[in-house]
């Protein structure tokens, strides 16, 4: 089920937003489309479920996730969710403000990247921790490469 979510918000949903945009409006850039829908389903909803998942649920994410069992820990997860709330809504709400989009691709790629990185260096990664580290690390590159094109295009106007 988490594989199928992580596919749905990571890559189909994005392609097919891009896609039918692409199809129905021809004024906006390819650029363009990519970071709006990436960002939205990337990070603004899948971020969303994730935060309100550890903030509902923080002994989910730190037993099945982390593997830490010490309700002492519920805390910190349930920080990390609003860390991840602010995050999401912010990448959510471009849909309605767009010059929204690239400080969420910003913040993004960043916490996609970091987070990918320690995913990547944890020495016991089970199945759950490496479609996270693989999907982080997809989001991060597409995200990055949307800011690359996006800077470029902005030096080359000035």
């Amino acid at each position: 089920m988490y594989l199928a979510i992580v596919l749905l918000l990571m890559l189909i949903l994005p392609v097919v937003s891009i896609a039918a945009e692409a199809m129905l409006t021809a004024d906006s850039s390819l650029v363009f489309l990519i970071g709006k829908w990436f960002v939205f389903w990337g990070v603004g909803l899948r971020v969303l479920i994730a935060g309100i998942r550890q903030v509902a649920r923080p002994a989910f994410t730190a037993e099945t996730i982390f593997g830490i069992t010490d309700p002492k820990a519920f805390h910190l997860v349930e920080e990390l969710g609003f860390g991840n709330l602010a995050i999401s809504l912010l990448a959510t709400a471009s849909l309605l403000q767009p010059a929204w989009i690239t400080p969420a691709a910003l913040a993004g790629c960043i916490f996609f990247g970091l987070a990918s990185y320690g995913h990547f260096h944890q020495q016991s990664r089970n199945r759950l921790k490496t479609i996270a580290m693989v999907s982080d690390f997809w989001i991060a590159l597409v995200l990055a490469g949307y800011l690359a094109a996006t800077a470029y295009s902005a030096l080359a106007a000035a």
